[in-house]
């Protein structure tokens, strides 16, 4: 138990670390002259990277890392213009087509009606005598 707790604030401080890392790199590099795009700090990619990283914690189960990386990644399509294309066109149709093949492709659980009215044992005899 001891080891998954210090695994999980290592885990944290590698990702702190990162983040760190990574936003004083973009403001390094407009501080230089370099042209940086407008929508690396915005909100909406924070947003992302947040629903990504929470996804990466928790092994991509649940819905909660998947709500904020499909906000965060629509406002980021909206904003990211290449080649005169606007990406927020087709940022619509990819995300509903990314949300059904996760529908299609995540693990199924599959629970028999039968496992809920069998009767388990119960075992009251204490494991420290």
């Amino acid at each position: 138990m001891e080891n998954l707790i210090k695994k999980n604030h290592a885990d944290k401080q590698f990702g702190l670390g990162v983040l760190i890392i990574v936003i004083g790199s973009v403001f390094l590099l407009r501080n230089s002259g370099i042209d940086v795009p407008h929508w690396i700090l915005k909100w909406h990619t924070i947003m992302l990277g947040i629903g990504l990283w929470m996804g990466y914690r928790k092994n991509f189960q649940g819905s909660g890392w998947l709500a904020l990386t499909i906000i965060g990644g629509l406002f980021t399509f909206k904003a990211i213009n290449i080649f005169d294309f606007d990406l927020f066109r087709i940022s619509i149709p990819m995300v509903l087509i990314g949300l059904g093949l996760y529908v299609i492709l995540k693990p199924k659980k599959v629970q028999n009606f039968d496992q809920y009215f069998e009767k388990k044992p119960v075992d009251f005899t204490d494991k420290e005598s």
